[in-house]
Formats: C-alpha cells, sequence, structure tokens
C-alpha cells in the first residue's frame, strides 16, 4: 500500500487540489447608435432650420447651411449620430421649440 504523500501528487487520488478560480469577464458591448434625421417641409423657414442645426446639433454656420440645404433637397438629411438616450432627447427638444415656434418641423432617429 502506497502513503499519499509517494505518489507524486500529495493530494491523495485528486481530490484536495488547491487553485485559483477565474472568472471571464464579458467584453461591455458599445451601446447602438442612432441617426437623428430631418424631415423637409414645405412651411418651416430655411433660416429657422439652420437655427436648430446650430443650437441643438452644435453646428456652425457653413455645416448648418450645408445640412439645411441636403435636406430641402433630398427631403431628409442626417443632424448626427448619437446613443438612443441622447437621439431621443434632441428630437424631442427640436419637435418642442418647432412646436413651440409654430413651425411643422419634423425630426426623427433610426438605427445607424
Amino acid at each position: 500500500m502506497r502513503a499519499a504523500a509517494e505518489d507524486g501528487d500529495g493530494d491523495a487520488g485528486g481530490q484536495n487540489q488547491v487553485g485559483v478560480a477565474t472568472k471571464t469577464r464579458a467584453k461591455p458591448k458599445k451601446p447602438s447608435q442612432f441617426k437623428v434625421l430631418m424631415l423637409n417641409d414645405d412651411y418651416t423657414p430655411m433660416e429657422f432650420v439652420v437655427l436648430v442645426l446650430k443650437r441643438f446639433f452644435s453646428m456652425d454656420l457653413e455645416q448648418a447651411t450645408r445640412v439645411m440645404l441636403h435636406v430641402h433637397q433630398k427631403g431628409v438629411g442626417v443632424c448626427g449620430i448619437f446613443t438612443y438616450e441622447v437621439a431621443e432627447t434632441k428630437v424631442n427638444q427640436v419637435m418642442d421649440f418647432a412646436r413651440q415656434n409654430q413651425h411643422p418641423l419634423q425630426c426623427t432617429l433610426e438605427k445607424a
């Protein structure tokens, strides 16, 4: 009969092994991104659209004018790409501001 200390592993049949438990941590996923879209209409003045783009999307005059003209010519344009919460907030801010100023401007979001 052999003693546990004699079989080379010192743990009497492998039942008393000591080790370090490791836990694999899942990598955090990047949040989904959403495009804020502005829709063209025949009533909202171009100057108001430029004001909205500057105020709510931090665009300079040149960039805001470029986006406004794109919306005017193509019917829709991207104001920016954000996480869902930020995009939703910006859409609500734009819609509220447009209504306060009696403009029918439409703004929406879609997954980027």
